[in-house]
C-alpha cells in the first residue's frame, strides 16, 4: 500500500441553519422553514497548509456562505444546495478533498435524519462540472 501523503482536516461540524428546502407540499409552507444541519471537512496537504496557507484556514467565509442560505428562495433538492456549497468550497479554499454532509433532522419520525453526503477530491469535482 502506497504511503499517504500528509495532510490537515479542517471541520465545521453541525452548523444549523433554516430554509425553505423540500419537494413534498409539506415542505413548502414558507412560515415552517426546514432544519439543516451542515457538516463540512476541508483536506489540504500538510505542506501545503503550513507553506500558502501559514497554518490557517479561515471558518468565516464558508459561515456566512451557509447562512445566507436562510434568505435564499425555495430549493427543491438538498442535493443543489451539496453542489453549490462544493463549488464554493474548492473556488475558496485549496482544498484537495471536501467532504459535505447535509442532514434535515425533522423530516420523519422515525429517522434521526435524513440527508446527502458527498466525498470528492478537487480534480474530480472539476472534471464533473467542467
Amino acid at each position: 500500500m502506497a504511503d499517504q501523503p500528509s495532510s490537515v482536516r479542517v471541520t465545521l461540524s453541525d452548523f444549523e441553519t433554516h430554509l425553505r428546502l423540500g419537494v413534498h407540499a409539506w415542505e413548502r409552507h414558507a412560515e415552517r422553514p426546514t432544519r439543516l444541519l451542515v457538516s463540512v471537512e476541508l483536506e489540504l496537504p500538510l505542506a501545503h497548509y503550513y507553506g500558502q496557507a501559514g497554518g490557517y484556514l479561515d471558518y468565516d467565509p464558508i459561515r456566512a456562505f451557509l447562512a445566507a442560505w436562510a434568505d435564499r428562495p425555495h430549493t427543491d433538492l438538498i442535493e443543489t444546495l451539496a453542489e453549490e456549497l462544493l463549488d464554493f468550497l474548492f473556488a475558496k479554499t485549496v482544498a484537495d478533498r471536501a467532504r459535505v454532509s447535509l442532514r434535515k433532522p425533522d423530516i420523519f419520525r422515525d429517522a434521526a435524519a435524513v440527508g446527502v453526503s458527498y466525498d470528492v477530491t478537487r480534480a474530480d469535482w472539476l472534471a464533473l462540472r467542467g
